[in-house]
């Protein structure tokens, strides 16, 4: 069973939706090939008082997408040299966002070895950290503001996975510590448990 996720699985708090994206599949289509990592990592970025959130100095042209409708991309660039993909959350005018940080395939039978780096038919290939992810699905500034549908190549779908809550980790997020002691150990990276 494959489904595209609708906006409407987006359109609800952040943190749920993040941790219902944890077993979902992120899919691209690129070059006439079509690319689907199973989501194994996010974190949860929620209102404009997250001091770890773009939005938390208020309504820019960069974050204007995350005060807009969810189940919008929300790409950006960060260290001169990374993109980061990111889904919008919530309500209108309430910034929110996901930003997906690690996914998960198995390598088919049939595989070419550019396709897998060599790995071997059935072995699990992670993909980890949020700008090999983004790199991976060849995902750029180009996605900003597109949403998250077949027709724009990049979407996400139930494959049928159930993650149970005690196969999900919670703790703080990665690299936020500019946000202050409260916002910083907010426990909203989810992590899927092998």
């Amino acid at each position: 069973m494959r489904k595209v996720l609708p906006a409407k699985f987006f359109a609800r708090p952040t943190l749920a939706v993040a941790r219902d994206l944890l077993g979902k599949y992120i899919v691209r289509e690129w070059r006439g090939r079509t690319i689907a990592l199973m989501i194994t990592e996010v974190e949860a970025y929620d209102g404009p008082h997250d001091r770890a959130s773009h939005a938390s100095r208020g309504r820019t042209p960069r974050t204007s997408v995350m005060f807009g409708p969810a189940g919008v991309f929300y790409v950006y660039f960060t260290y001169g040299m990374h993109w980061m993909l990111n889904i919008v959350t919530g309500r209108r005018d309430y910034p929110a966002a996901v930003l997906i940080r690690a996914g998960a395939y198995r390598v088919p039978a049939a595989a070419e070895k550019e396709t897998v780096g060599g790995a071997n038919p059935g072995t699990l290939v992670r993909v980890t950290g949020p700008a090999r992810l983004a790199k991976f699905l060849h995902a750029t500034g180009a996605q900003n503001r597109l949403r998250a549908v077949r027709a724009t190549g990049l979407w996400f779908e139930d494959r049928g996975v159930r993650v149970p809550r005690a196969k999900i980790a919670r703790k703080k997020r990665v690299g936020v510590d500019y946000a202050g002691a409260i916002w910083a150990e907010k426990p909203y990276n989810l992590t899927m448990l092998p």
